[in-house]
Protein backbone atom coordinates (compact mmCIF):
# COMPACT_ATOMS: atom_id res chain seq x y z
CA UNK A 1 0.00 0.00 0.00
CA UNK A 2 1.33 3.42 -0.89
CA UNK A 3 1.04 6.03 1.86
CA UNK A 4 1.95 9.68 2.17
CA UNK A 5 3.49 10.85 5.43
CA UNK A 6 1.41 13.73 6.78
CA UNK A 7 1.27 15.76 9.99
CA UNK A 8 -2.01 16.21 11.86
CA UNK A 9 -0.90 19.31 13.73
CA UNK A 10 1.65 20.06 16.42
CA UNK A 11 -0.25 18.23 19.16
CA UNK A 12 -0.08 14.97 17.23
CA UNK A 13 3.57 15.40 16.31
CA UNK A 14 4.56 16.22 19.88
CA UNK A 15 2.71 13.12 21.11
CA UNK A 16 4.94 10.93 18.97
CA UNK A 17 2.15 9.96 16.58
CA UNK A 18 2.70 9.50 12.86
CA UNK A 19 -0.23 9.88 10.46
CA UNK A 20 -0.22 8.23 7.05
CA UNK A 21 -2.90 8.78 4.43
CA UNK A 22 -4.07 5.85 2.27
CA UNK A 23 -6.38 5.98 -0.74
CA UNK A 24 -9.95 4.53 -0.78
CA UNK A 25 -13.63 5.55 -1.27
CA UNK A 26 -16.83 5.84 0.84
CA UNK A 27 -19.32 7.92 2.90
CA UNK A 28 -18.68 10.97 5.08
CA UNK A 29 -18.72 10.31 8.83
CA UNK A 30 -20.56 13.58 9.31
CA UNK A 31 -23.48 12.04 7.41
CA UNK A 32 -23.85 9.21 9.96
CA UNK A 33 -27.37 8.63 11.24
CA UNK A 34 -29.27 5.89 13.00
CA UNK A 35 -30.68 3.09 10.88
CA UNK A 36 -34.10 1.74 11.92
CA UNK A 37 -32.42 -1.44 13.24
CA UNK A 38 -29.69 0.42 15.16
CA UNK A 39 -28.72 -1.10 18.53
CA UNK A 40 -27.61 0.56 21.77
CA UNK A 41 -25.27 -0.35 24.62
CA UNK A 42 -24.67 1.15 28.08
CA UNK A 43 -21.09 2.14 28.92
CA UNK A 44 -20.63 1.54 32.65
CA UNK A 45 -18.34 3.78 34.67
CA UNK A 46 -15.76 1.99 36.82
CA UNK A 47 -13.68 3.35 39.69
CA UNK A 48 -10.93 0.73 39.87
CA UNK A 49 -9.64 -1.89 37.46
CA UNK A 50 -12.62 -3.25 35.48
CA UNK A 51 -14.32 -6.33 36.88
CA UNK A 52 -15.40 -7.81 33.56
CA UNK A 53 -17.83 -10.20 35.25
CA UNK A 54 -19.96 -7.13 36.05
CA UNK A 55 -19.80 -5.45 32.62
CA UNK A 56 -22.61 -6.01 30.07
CA UNK A 57 -21.62 -8.01 27.00
CA UNK A 58 -22.79 -7.38 23.44
CA UNK A 59 -22.78 -9.87 20.60
CA UNK A 60 -21.56 -9.15 17.08
CA UNK A 61 -24.27 -11.42 15.71
CA UNK A 62 -25.02 -9.88 12.32
CA UNK A 63 -23.63 -12.34 9.75
CA UNK A 64 -22.54 -10.49 6.62
CA UNK A 65 -21.61 -11.37 3.03
CA UNK A 66 -20.52 -14.96 3.74
CA UNK A 67 -22.47 -17.98 5.08
CA UNK A 68 -22.47 -18.65 8.83
CA UNK A 69 -19.30 -20.66 9.58
CA UNK A 70 -19.73 -21.02 13.33
CA UNK A 71 -17.47 -18.12 14.34
CA UNK A 72 -18.87 -15.78 17.00
CA UNK A 73 -17.70 -12.50 18.52
CA UNK A 74 -18.52 -10.59 21.70
CA UNK A 75 -17.46 -7.32 23.32
CA UNK A 76 -17.52 -5.43 26.61
CA UNK A 77 -16.75 -1.79 27.26
CA UNK A 78 -16.48 0.46 30.30
CA UNK A 79 -14.72 3.69 31.25
CA UNK A 80 -13.30 5.87 33.98
CA UNK A 81 -12.17 9.49 33.92
CA UNK A 82 -9.03 8.65 31.94
CA UNK A 83 -9.65 5.62 29.73
CA UNK A 84 -12.16 3.70 27.66
CA UNK A 85 -11.62 0.00 28.41
CA UNK A 86 -12.17 -2.62 25.72
CA UNK A 87 -12.55 -6.39 25.96
CA UNK A 88 -13.19 -8.29 22.72
CA UNK A 89 -13.40 -12.06 22.34
CA UNK A 90 -13.92 -14.53 19.54
CA UNK A 91 -15.18 -18.09 19.42
CA UNK A 92 -12.95 -19.32 16.60
CA UNK A 93 -11.21 -22.69 16.42
CA UNK A 94 -9.05 -22.14 13.33
CA UNK A 95 -7.10 -19.04 14.29
CA UNK A 96 -4.85 -17.22 11.84
CA UNK A 97 -2.23 -15.03 13.53
CA UNK A 98 0.51 -14.21 11.03
CA UNK A 99 1.19 -10.50 11.43
CA UNK A 100 3.32 -8.97 14.18
CA UNK A 101 4.90 -5.93 12.51
CA UNK A 102 3.50 -2.38 12.80
CA UNK A 103 1.10 -1.24 10.07
CA UNK A 104 0.32 -4.83 9.03
CA UNK A 105 -3.04 -5.67 7.36
CA UNK A 106 -4.40 -7.47 10.43
CA UNK A 107 -7.88 -7.81 8.84
CA UNK A 108 -6.38 -10.68 6.84
CA UNK A 109 -5.72 -12.55 10.11
CA UNK A 110 -8.32 -13.48 12.68
CA UNK A 111 -9.31 -9.94 13.58
CA UNK A 112 -11.53 -8.08 16.05
CA UNK A 113 -12.38 -4.45 15.36
CA UNK A 114 -13.87 -1.50 17.21
CA UNK A 115 -14.95 1.61 15.27
CA UNK A 116 -16.21 4.66 17.17
CA UNK A 117 -16.88 8.37 16.86
CA UNK A 118 -17.94 11.03 19.40
CA UNK A 119 -21.54 12.08 18.86
CA UNK A 120 -21.66 14.99 16.43
CA UNK A 121 -18.10 14.35 15.31
CA UNK A 122 -16.93 14.23 11.72
CA UNK A 123 -14.09 11.71 12.16
CA UNK A 124 -14.20 8.15 13.42
CA UNK A 125 -11.47 5.88 14.74
CA UNK A 126 -11.01 2.26 13.72
CA UNK A 127 -9.04 -0.04 16.01
CA UNK A 128 -8.23 -3.42 14.41
CA UNK A 129 -6.30 -6.13 16.24
CA UNK A 130 -5.23 -9.74 15.74
CA UNK A 131 -4.42 -12.51 18.28
CA UNK A 132 -0.78 -11.38 18.40
CA UNK A 133 -1.83 -7.99 19.74
CA UNK A 134 -0.79 -6.32 16.49
CA UNK A 135 -2.88 -3.14 16.49
CA UNK A 136 -3.78 -1.10 13.42
CA UNK A 137 -5.47 2.29 13.94
CA UNK A 138 -6.94 4.85 11.58
CA UNK A 139 -8.87 8.08 11.99
CA UNK A 140 -10.76 9.97 9.33
CA UNK A 141 -13.95 11.13 7.70
CA UNK A 142 -14.58 8.22 5.33
CA UNK A 143 -12.84 5.52 3.29
CA UNK A 144 -11.28 8.11 1.00
CA UNK A 145 -10.04 10.39 3.78
CA UNK A 146 -8.50 8.35 6.62
CA UNK A 147 -5.10 8.49 8.29
CA UNK A 148 -3.19 5.50 9.57
CA UNK A 149 -2.04 6.27 13.11
CA UNK A 150 1.18 4.77 14.39
CA UNK A 151 3.14 4.98 17.62
CA UNK A 152 6.34 3.13 18.39
CA UNK A 153 4.95 2.26 21.84
CA UNK A 154 1.53 0.92 20.82
CA UNK A 155 1.66 -2.05 23.22
CA UNK A 156 2.35 0.12 26.25
CA UNK A 157 0.26 3.11 25.21
CA UNK A 158 -2.91 1.05 24.81
CA UNK A 159 -2.01 -1.58 27.43
CA UNK A 160 -2.68 -4.45 25.01
CA UNK A 161 -3.11 -7.99 26.33
CA UNK A 162 -4.22 -11.01 24.30
CA UNK A 163 -5.02 -14.55 25.40
CA UNK A 164 -5.89 -17.83 23.72
CA UNK A 165 -8.97 -19.49 25.18
CA UNK A 166 -10.39 -22.99 25.05
CA UNK A 167 -12.55 -22.09 22.06
CA UNK A 168 -10.86 -19.06 20.56
CA UNK A 169 -9.07 -15.88 21.65
CA UNK A 170 -9.61 -12.56 23.38
CA UNK A 171 -7.99 -9.18 23.70
CA UNK A 172 -7.99 -6.39 26.27
CA UNK A 173 -6.84 -2.83 25.67
CA UNK A 174 -7.62 0.71 26.74
CA UNK A 175 -8.02 3.93 24.80
CA UNK A 176 -6.74 6.94 26.77
CA UNK A 177 -8.89 10.04 26.83
CA UNK A 178 -5.82 12.14 26.01
CA UNK A 179 -5.36 10.11 22.81
CA UNK A 180 -8.90 10.97 21.67
CA UNK A 181 -8.24 14.62 22.58
CA UNK A 182 -5.50 14.81 19.96
CA UNK A 183 -8.38 14.87 17.47
CA UNK A 184 -11.25 16.16 19.67
CA UNK A 185 -9.49 18.59 22.09
CA UNK A 186 -12.51 19.27 24.33
CA UNK A 187 -13.81 15.73 24.47
CA UNK A 188 -14.97 14.13 27.73
CA UNK A 189 -16.51 10.73 28.39
CA UNK A 190 -20.20 11.69 28.51
CA UNK A 191 -23.26 11.58 26.30
CA UNK A 192 -22.97 8.99 23.57
CA UNK A 193 -20.54 7.39 21.16
CA UNK A 194 -21.49 6.20 17.70
CA UNK A 195 -19.83 2.83 17.26
CA UNK A 196 -19.74 -0.64 15.80
CA UNK A 197 -17.91 -3.88 16.60
CA UNK A 198 -16.71 -6.24 13.89
CA UNK A 199 -15.13 -9.65 13.42
CA UNK A 200 -13.41 -10.64 10.20
CA UNK A 201 -10.60 -12.72 8.76
CA UNK A 202 -10.12 -12.31 5.02
CA UNK A 203 -7.42 -14.98 4.70
CA UNK A 204 -8.52 -17.33 7.46
CA UNK A 205 -9.58 -20.91 6.75
CA UNK A 206 -13.18 -19.70 6.94
CA UNK A 207 -13.46 -16.10 5.69
CA UNK A 208 -16.18 -14.30 7.62
CA UNK A 209 -17.67 -10.92 8.46
CA UNK A 210 -19.66 -10.22 11.61
CA UNK A 211 -20.94 -6.98 13.13
CA UNK A 212 -22.79 -5.77 16.21
CA UNK A 213 -24.96 -3.33 14.28
CA UNK A 214 -26.10 -4.51 10.85
CA UNK A 215 -24.17 -3.14 7.87
CA UNK A 216 -26.34 -2.14 4.93
CA UNK A 217 -23.97 -2.77 2.06
CA UNK A 218 -24.09 -5.24 -0.81
CA UNK A 219 -20.34 -5.88 -0.55
CA UNK A 220 -17.88 -6.09 2.37
CA UNK A 221 -17.44 -2.61 3.84
CA UNK A 222 -17.05 -1.82 7.54
CA UNK A 223 -16.31 1.87 6.93
CA UNK A 224 -19.94 2.94 7.11
CA UNK A 225 -20.51 5.32 10.03
CA UNK A 226 -24.15 5.59 8.96
CA UNK A 227 -24.47 2.00 10.24
CA UNK A 228 -22.94 2.69 13.66
CA UNK A 229 -25.01 1.98 16.75
CA UNK A 230 -25.19 4.01 19.96
CA UNK A 231 -23.13 3.61 23.12
CA UNK A 232 -24.39 5.61 26.11
CA UNK A 233 -22.10 6.72 28.93
CA UNK A 234 -23.76 5.95 32.29
CA UNK A 235 -22.63 6.71 35.83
Amino acid sequence: MKNTLLCLGLAVVSAGLLALKPADTSVKAADAHNQPDSKSYSLVKVYNNPDWTLIPELSADSILWEPDCGIHAFAQFCYDDSNLYVHLRAVEKEIRAVFTAPLSPVYQDSCLEFFFMPDGGDRYFNFEINPNGCLYIECGHDRSDRFILYRSDMQERFNIRTERTENGWEVYYQIPLDFIRLFYPDYVFSGILKANVYKCGDQTAKPHYLSWNPVHSAKPDFHRPEDFGTMVFTQ
